[in-house]
């Protein structure tokens, strides 16, 4: 895959990208014996990497458009070079508060270390975290992270569905630039940046949504912020002890199998997505979908509530809660049957009902057709009957239960 190629839009995957989602009134929900303390970093924002391009672009500026969910004095950004296959050097890095017409707020420039240097080279399979920058963050607000990549064309990181109009330069080192004007292209996914973190501000931890393609916003409204988890983000943030919301889903994702565009399988990815994220206290998974309707089928709903389960207990192991997301209806799309249909019900009939988690999120109650549970309720129905739209999308953000969490 070529420069033009890898930063191309990404195409849509018919109705063949699974989700995770927090969901709607708990139908069980553990308390905390006592409040934790708060952490001192703690995420704001993330967009696991899942693949790389075949190459980059040569002397690369991207201007990525991140979203916060809670604000701090001080940030940290994470780069990551998870699955390269040699050293990343990134040569410049820059965070800014955007202004109208993708401008640089005026005096919020800020120039980004790694131990002290401008410059810091990335092992394949690591990812890199910076030096504090003082600058005062906002909550549910837009961040600029720009970062330049010298010399040859460099295979880079990539989140495909970024939701987001990245900005894009070759030939030059940009992340100086203070006005949109110096980006001739746009990319539509996400790249290098992984996760930003805050501190110093009243944040008591953070909650990670891990799951597929409906955890990840796919067909949301481009630069909308109109993701389930942005809902529950914002929602957090009117609240008196908010929480960050760190969006771990990935198009396609599934528990069991996994592979190039669609990321490693939840379980193989849980450790660098989720548990070692900064301040997190409770897990959201909502994954299975893909693993029913997506060839190759699995329908042995044992299996998967096998993976849910194992989910569970890693995140219990690091003291942290779990709440699990019902699977969602599908009929209409592409890979539907009454064979699946039978599995994803035996599924959420474990979720509800096993005692595996400290709450359950009924997401199937929320957004289904109460005239026909097997299918998405129509108003809510992005059209290939699986994925929300924006309406779906912000019933189940404003349907999760905030005293689970």
């Amino acid at each position: 895959m070529g420069w033009r190629s890898a930063f191309r839009r990404p195409v849509a995957v018919a109705c063949g990208i699974a989700l995770l989602v927090v969901g709607p009134a708990s139908v069980r929900s553990r308390t905390l014996a006592r409040e934790p303390r708060a952490p001192a970093w703690v995420g704001t924002w993330e967009s696991p990497v899942v693949t790389t391009t075949a190459n980059g672009c040569v002397d690369c500026t991207i201007r990525d458009v991140v979203h916060t969910s809670v604000g701090g004095t001080a940030l940290r950004v994470r780069l990551s070079n998870a699955f390269g296959t040699a050293p990343l050097l990134v040569a410049h890095t820059t965070v800014a508060l955007p202004a109208a017409g993708g401008r640089v707020a005026p005096g919020t420039l800020r120039q980004v270390t790694f131990r002290g240097s401008a410059s810091v080279s990335i092992a394949p399979g690591t990812e890199a975290v910076s030096d504090p920058v003082r600058l005062r963050v906002p909550a549910v607000h837009d961040l600029f992270v720009t970062t330049y990549t010298p010399g040859y064309a460099t295979p880079l990181s990539l989140h495909p569905i970024g939701l987001r109009r990245s900005l894009v330069v070759s030939g030059a080192d940009a992340a100086n630039a203070l006005d949109a004007s110096v980006f001739p292209s746009v990319t539509h996914s996400g790249h290098l940046v992984s996760g930003v973190d805050v501190t110093g501000g009243d944040a008591r931890g953070a909650v990670v949504a891990v799951g597929d393609s409906i955890t990840d916003g796919y067909r949301s409204t481009d630069g909308a912020d109109h993701r389930w988890t942005d809902v529950l983000a914002a929602r957090l943030a009117r609240g008196p002890r908010p929480l960050g919301v760190l969006n771990a889903g990935i198009g396609g994702n599934r528990l069991l199998l996994g592979g190039g565009t669609r990321g490693e399988p939840a379980l193989q990815r849980l450790d660098r997505d989720v548990l070692s994220r900064p301040g997190v206290r409770t897990v959201i998974v909502l994954e299975g979908i893909n693993d029913i309707h997506l060839p190759p089928r699995q329908r042995d709903p044992a299996k998967i509530t096998a993976g849910l389960a194992a989910i569970a207990a890693r995140a219990h192991a690091h003291r942290l809660r779990v709440v699990a997301g019902t699977l969602t209806p599908f009929a209409g799309c592409a890979y539907y049957s009454p064979r699946e249909e039978l599995v994803r019900r035996a599924v959420n009939t474990w979720i509800r009902r096993s005692g595996t988690f400290d709450a359950v999120i009924d997401f199937d109650g929320l957004v289904r057709d109460p005239a026909d549970p097997r299918r998405l309720f129509p108003p809510y129905d992005s059209g290939d009957h699986l994925h929300p739209n924006d309406a779906g999308y912000a019933a189940m953000g404003n349907g999760v239960d905030l005293g689970a969490l």
